[in-house]
């Protein structure tokens, strides 16, 4: 899957939901084929910046993708996917 420009972060406080949703979003990266770094951002000014008010968030090329929870890896695959 083509993914040069592709970028994925994981935006979250450093709580252990959020690190469970950075582990589970690399492996989604890595069952679909990209070669995308995920980013881990702990910074809680950037969620209040982009307008949300939980964490963790799944940000895809600048757009959140998920927020608040840390779905299953199905989920996690298919907001990626979406949002490419």
């Amino acid at each position: 899957m083509k993914n040069s420009d592709t970028k994925i972060e994981v935006l979250g406080s450093g709580c252990p939901t959020c690190k469970k949703l950075y582990d589970i979003t690399k492996r989604a990266v890595t069952e679909l084929g990209l070669t995308t770094k995920v980013d881990y951002v702990r910074d809680v000014q950037r969620i209040v910046q982009m307008g949300l008010m939980q964490s963790p968030v799944l940000v895809v090329n600048g757009k959140p993708a998920l927020v608040g929870f840390t779905p299953d890896i199905e989920k996690i695959r298919k907001a990626i996917q979406d949002n490419l």
